[in-house]
């Protein structure tokens, strides 16, 4: 590569200052919002369901029964995980024709819509209006995981590809964490307050609006889909400074010539491509594991174990914000450690980690009641789980999602990526009760068997992508056969053997 050494050694030691502020824009309107609003549905639980039973009252002059509520609240609560859905299936189409920040700026239309229908509904007295909020606030959810991860991804130096990745855990993690301390009887968590809170999902896509207009959009988006010559150039010299940007400039270049004459693939394309099809399971596996791994378990499990401990009621939302800041400061530190150890280490590690805490879990839960110790320590298993799952898992998944797949293959990915999230996630959500009620506190050994499932299909399967361009990932795919017939023109690009 035409780039000095001591370049090399600048890059590496701290990215562009206009980079990380490009990265926090499109952060901040996108997976901040889908953790935020995550979390912030939770405090106001009891009102909305008091608001829900009086306009009941007032319309038809009867209380609501319980049976009819709790399926009105359930609706509003799965209404978001509807909307995601909805949500990721348009975003890889979208991020192709606006371009991946044009579709981060348009998808803000929907979660201020969201925010108006939900903070009216109290007003008019329509709780309609908090499903149909609840299904826009999924839609933007959606596109934002889709399409933020794609953004981040492209407009990343290769040595910062993985640190810049883990902006979307930490945002993600950084929107529970507020929606937690927002929800707070000393903020916004009172009875009066609720449709002030649910509304409040208007602040992040107004300061999106505001501060990502004046960033570029993906280098790579500009040169291999558009043919922007020069607005690559422009781009690449903002986010990475006049310095650092020739080398970036030529692996675009060399990715655009490999895929020269291909057009972004559809997913059913994409699910027919058989060069992409083990990065394909690979990312289909990891993102329905990202939801079966038994997270969702430890936060149902929470409430008990905090209770179980001696934790008075109205205390226990604070050391539930305890828990979502124990995500965020893990979500950190493995932006710190993705670059140094690598995408594989933290991946596996945490899931290995995830299985010893479902076995000490199950066994804490079996005896809960032999010593006062072991509360606490099924306490610790919480906490233990919950870093686990933040140092690999939650983070390192959707990296991998962007570096398995080059330019064309992408938004086809993130689209079917998202889909089996959201799927798993509704799965999960519409299971994991009766898997409870059947299971008890043995489900943890169900959660056991499939973490300790993709430990050895990464072990196996999964090449390490660190320092690696999008070409090399792929070409590490592909059979040995295949790479050793791989060709290299004058300019040092390796060709794509398999057909795109």
């Amino acid at each position: 590569m035409n780039v000095s050494e001591g370049s090399v050694v600048s890059k590496r030691e701290l990215p562009n200052k206009s980079l990380l502020l490009a990265a926090c824009a499109a952060c901040i309107g996108g997976t901040f919002q889908y953790g935020y609003n995550i979390s912030v549905i939770n405090a106001p639980t009891m009102y909305v369901q008091n608001f829900m039973n009086q306009t009941w009252r007032e319309r038809y002059q009867i209380d609501v029964s319980q049976e009819f509520l709790t399926l009105l609240w359930s609706t509003i609560v799965s209404m978001f995980t509807l909307g995601g859905f909805i949500g990721v299936t348009i975003g890889g189409t979208l991020s192709v024709k606006l371009g991946r920040k044009g579709t981060l700026l348009t998808n803000n239309v929907f979660a201020l819509v969201a925010a108006l229908l939900m903070g009216l509904s109290y007003p008019t007295g329509l709780f309609e209006l908090l499903i149909i909020g609840r299904l826009f606030t999924g839609i933007n959810a959606g596109i934002a995981i889709c399409v933020q991860p794609l953004y981040l991804g492209e407009i990343a130096p290769t040595a910062f590809r993985g640190a810049m990745g883990m902006g979307t855990s930490i945002f993600i993690t950084g929107g529970i964490l507020t929606g937690q301390v927002v929800g707070l009887k000393e903020i916004l968590g009172r009875e009066e307050y609720w449709p002030i809170l649910l509304a409040t999902t208007c602040i992040p896509a107004f300061l999106q609006l505001l501060i990502l207009p004046w960033f570029p959009e993906s280098p790579r988006y500009l040169l291999i889909d558009k043919g922007d010559t020069e607005g690559c150039k422009k781009a690449l010299k903002q986010l990475h400074g006049i310095a650092d940007c020739d080398a970036e400039w030529e692996d675009i270049e060399k990715e655009k010539n490999n895929l020269k004459g291909v057009k972004a693939k559809k997913p059913w394309e994409l699910l027919a491509d058989r060069s992409a099809r083990w990065q394909l399971l690979t990312i289909i596996l990891l993102n329905a594991a990202q939801q079966l791994n038994g997270i969702n378990a430890i936060y149902f499990y929470a409430d008990y174990i905090f209770k179980q401990a001696g934790i008075p009621n109205d205390k226990i939302s604070y050391v539930t914000v305890g828990t979502g800041a124990c995500e965020c400061i893990t979500a950190l530190t493995c932006g710190m450690l993705i670059e140094c150890l690598g995408r594989k280490v933290l991946i596996t590690g945490g899931y290995t980690l995830m299985s010893i805490c479902c076995i000490l879990f199950t066994l804490t839960l079996s005896f809960q009641d032999a010593s006062p110790v072991v509360p606490y320590l099924s306490m610790a298993c919480v906490f233990a789980f919950i870093l686990s799952f933040g140092l690999g898992p939650g983070g390192v998944t959707n990296i991998l999602t962007t570096e398995l797949f080059t330019q064309t293959t992408r938004p086809a990915a993130y689209m079917i990526a998202g889909s089996v999230n959201w799927f798993s996630f509704f799965f999960i959500g519409l299971v994991f009760p009766f898997i409870v009620i059947g299971l008890q506190q043995y489900c943890f050994l169900v959660f056991l068997a499939i973490c300790s499932l993709v430990v050895i299909y990464i072990f196996l399967v999964v090449p390490e992508t660190k320092n690696k361009t999008f070409l090399e990932i792929h070409n590490e795919f592909q059979p040995s056969s295949s790479r050793k017939a791989s060709s290299v023109d004058g300019a040092g690009t390796t060709l794509l053997s398999g057909p795109l």
